[in-house]
């Protein structure tokens, strides 16, 4: 099958090419090509699981949370990241207006309506509706905002730090909902 001659032994080498690239993961191929799936880990390349932990709601798991963070102890006036895997699926309204509930409810004052409006709209337009699986990461931004992330996808950079505030605060506050979840969020025992 193989000859000795000139062509055959090119023709090997190239053939013996194309069995080797087909053995290599589908993102080698691209080497050179700069890398799609970073997302929100290229704004936090140092940072580190700072603590984990589920949420749960009458037993049921919703979600799996994370923080991220480059600087331990934690301190929220750093760049950190939320991260969210789900285990059920919600709706990107029943995401919004969640959110919007525990804003107001953890608010040290009361926020104004116009105040109100405007965040809710920020969130509409930033979040999705989630399957189970699927992974949200909102990024705190100090002095900027927050970025919100759908796997590696960007859906919406907001350029509100009251707001991003407000909307971390829903899992670091120390009123949050789950002050179990919250507390193994920032590194302490469960």
């Amino acid at each position: 099958m193989w000859s000795n001659s000139c062509c055959s032994a090119e023709r090997r080498r190239l053939w013996l090419a194309c069995l080797a690239a087909l053995a290599l993961p589908p993102r080698a191929w691209c080497a050179g090509q700069p890398e799609q799936t970073e997302g929100w880990r290229a704004l936090l390349p140092q940072a580190r699981i700072l603590g984990e932990g589920d949420l749960r709601w009458f037993g049921l798991r919703i979600y799996h949370a994370a923080l991220w963070s480059a600087v331990r102890p934690f301190d929220p006036a750093q760049p950190f990241a939320l991260q969210l895997r789900y285990y059920r699926r919600i709706s990107r309204a029943r995401l919004v207006a969640t959110s919007m509930e525990e804003i107001r409810r953890l608010s040290a004052a009361p926020i104004d309506s116009a105040t109100l409006a405007r965040w809710e709209a920020r969130l509409q337009a930033s979040l999705t509706d989630v399957d189970e699986g699927d992974e949200l990461t909102g990024v705190f931004e100090p002095g900027h905002g927050m970025r919100l992330y759908h796997g590696a996808r960007l859906l919406g950079d907001i350029a509100d730090p009251a707001l991003a505030r407000a909307f971390f605060g829903i899992w670091l506050h120390p009123d949050s909902r789950d002050t179990a979840l919250r507390r193994r969020l920032l590194g302490a025992a469960p």
